[in-house]
């Protein structure tokens, strides 16, 4: 006992020693983001008082501008030049020669400006939350929900484990090479490019960025045509805290534009990130092939969110309204399609639309909504194609959500939600990704018939399944084929940063977020080395230049690859053999001569 108890000290006294050091907060510097601009909500100067009117059926292209504007009232916010490929290729090679300085830079300087930007999301909330709501009609909680909290989780996963995993990793060098050393080393691609969608513009900058700068690349980013008011703020925040820790000028760059703008930088940058529908993922699948460019895709969903008998509907009545109609259905692609147990199906929908009754949509920044405006222009005119399209095969409306005080110019940007019964796999509302608030409800009556609905679509990219068995929800979610799963809950993977998020199928391929991620930002090159160089060194064996090469091969593999120890061991002595003889002649034929 009198051996142990130093070790218990000393144990102890570290662990106090460790604690009374995080009482000492670190040293991270404020930085200072102009933000006059975005803050005159209300106070907006005579030139950019003005309601805008978006052109319909045609593009902005031809106008070189991007047309920015608040969805949820009209208001116009400004304009951004759409870049033409010759300025997207300039703004990479500056990222590119910045990146070389950078990739160069300590884990330590690029923990604290994952530092630096933690404390001032902390400090500016409130900030960024109106900025993304303004720019997309998210209300305030979601865009705290989506924005905030799963980018500070991003950066303190970062600080925790972003170095660990970037380290070289060592391998085991096999039985034929136990003189190696084996080791995997993670190295800058160099400049990432990333084109990002509207739903969460400061998350979706923030994301491919974080995990590209802390990997040592540069990245160049096209933020969506629909969110670049916000997203060219949010890249004020990132220069400024790059410029605090002395990082070269350029190392990042937020571009805008259309179409072009988003080829040429396909074209142009060693990896690709894109984020968006699949009809756009395919393209730039096409155009990164003619460079042989790594593409990241994480296209359109379908999720099927699957509800058992055994499940308490009171509570994912709950999940099923607050997750999916208010926020994930309105910003993202969350749970579109919904599996209800045919003995709970009515039980359900009673309690699904007693809690729809009482959401609402309305403007974002009052505070006194559920849901905000919807982003895209005419998008409320394709969700209720999608709806007449059910109606006219059999379904019907179950329930709707209200309308809050709208202002006559932007009732077309808002759509009630709506829930659909009676629906089926011939609908497009089951078939098509929706991006809006609805949720069609359909029943089924076994594991197997509700594995084989939720596998019937070409999108594959998460699923939620509820059960009162914690084992039987796993069973029937390890056999959906797709990238991301719940198990009783509904969207809290992406709040587990340490996890890869990504589809199959249509859905996309390759990972963000995670271990995954974070390497997919990175040259991974395998490295082998002598163990004891100088000492040993690798010699091709005399007897594989020998007559008898084949055979000394022969048993050199089983001594390595036997089944079992004794064959090994009766083919090591044939080895031994070979390499006897060997010697014995090397002897005699210096002796002859």
């Amino acid at each position: 006992m009198a051996f142990w108890w130093p070790l218990i000290v000393l144990a102890f006294a570290y662990a106090i020693c460790r604690f009374l050091l995080m009482l000492i907060p670190p040293n991270v510097p404020s930085i200072d983001v102009d933000a006059s601009d975005v803050l005159a909500h209300g106070k907006e100067t005579e030139e950019n008082s003005f309601i805008y009117i978006p052109p319909r059926g045609r593009s902005q292209q031809s106008d070189k501008k991007v047309q920015c504007y608040e969805p949820a009232t009209m208001k116009y916010l400004g304009y951004f030049p759409a870049l033409s490929t010759s300025e997207v290729k300039e703004r990479v090679a500056l990222s590119r020669k910045a990146q070389k300085t950078w990739a160069q830079s300590s884990f330590k300087v690029r923990r604290q400006f994952l530092r630096i930007l933690l404390k001032y999301i902390i400090e500016h909330q409130e900030l960024i939350c109106e900025v993304s709501s303004r720019d997309t009609g998210k209300t305030m909680v979601d865009a705290s929900l989506g924005e905030i909290m799963t980018t500070c989780e991003k950066i303190t996963w970062l600080l925790s484990e972003g170095e660990r995993w970037l380290k070289p990793e060592h391998r085991s060098s096999g039985r034929a090479m136990l003189h190696k050393v084996s080791r995997v080393e993670f190295h800058p691609l160099g400049v990432i490019g990333a084109i990002v969608p509207w739903n969460y513009p400061f998350h979706n900058i923030f994301n491919p960025m974080l995990a590209a700068v802390f990997s040592g690349n540069g990245i160049v980013i096209k933020v969506s045509e629909h969110a670049s008011w916000s997203g060219c703020f949010y890249f004020r925040i990132i220069q400024a805290a790059l410029a605090a820790v002395g990082a070269p000028e350029n190392l990042v760059d937020v571009i805008t534009g259309f179409a072009e703008t988003g080829e040429a930088l396909v074209s142009s940058v060693d990896k690709m990130i894109f984020v968006g529908s699949t009809a756009v993922g395919k393209m730039i699948m096409r155009n990164a092939a003619e460079t042989l460019t790594p593409v990241t895709l994480e296209l359109g969903g379908k999720d099927a969110f699957i509800i058992c008998e055994d499940a308490d509907v009171s509570h994912v009545a709950q999940v099923a309204v607050r997750g999916t109609l208010q926020s994930s259905g309105q910003n993202c692609a969350g749970a579109e399609r919904f599996y209800v147990h045919k003995d709970i199906y009515t039980a359900f929908i009673t309690q699904v639309t007693k809690i729809v009754k009482s959401v609402s949509a309305g403007p974002p920044l009052t505070g006194r909504y559920d849901m905000g405006a919807i982003c895209l222009q005419e998008h409320s005119e394709h969700l209720q194609s999608l709806v007449n399209d059910a109606l006219d095969k059999g379904a019907e409306i179950a329930v709707r959500g209200s309308f809050g005080h709208l202002g006559e110019d932007a009732v077309d940007q808002y759509f009630p939600p709506t829930v659909l019964i009676n629906v089926n796999h011939n609908m497009k509302i089951m078939k098509e990704e929706a991006f809006g608030p609805i949720m069609p409800i359909m029943q089924f009556s076994t594991d197997e018939e509700v594995i084989k609905l939720a596998n019937d679509s070409r999108y594959a990219l998460g699923c939620a399944v509820f059960s009162g068995s914690q084992r039987r929800a796993k069973q029937i979610a390890s056999q959906i084929q797709c990238g991301v799963a719940a198990i009783n809950d509904f969207a809290s993977n992406y709040m587990c940063q340490s996890l890869p998020f990504g589809g199959v199928k249509d859905s996309g391929f390759g990972r963000f977020a995670g271990i995954e991620g974070l390497r997919a930002c990175c040259l991974v090159k395998s490295v082998v080395e002598d163990r004891f160089w100088p000492l040993i060194k690798t010699k091709i064996p005399k007897p594989i230049q020998a007559k008898n090469a084949f055979e000394f091969q022969e048993a050199l593999v089983e001594t390595l690859y036997g089944l079992n120890i004794w064959d090994r061991l009766r083919s090591l002595i044939d080895v031994l053999k070979f390499l006897t003889d060997q010697s014995s002649h090397v002897s005699r034929t210096r002796k002859s001569h």
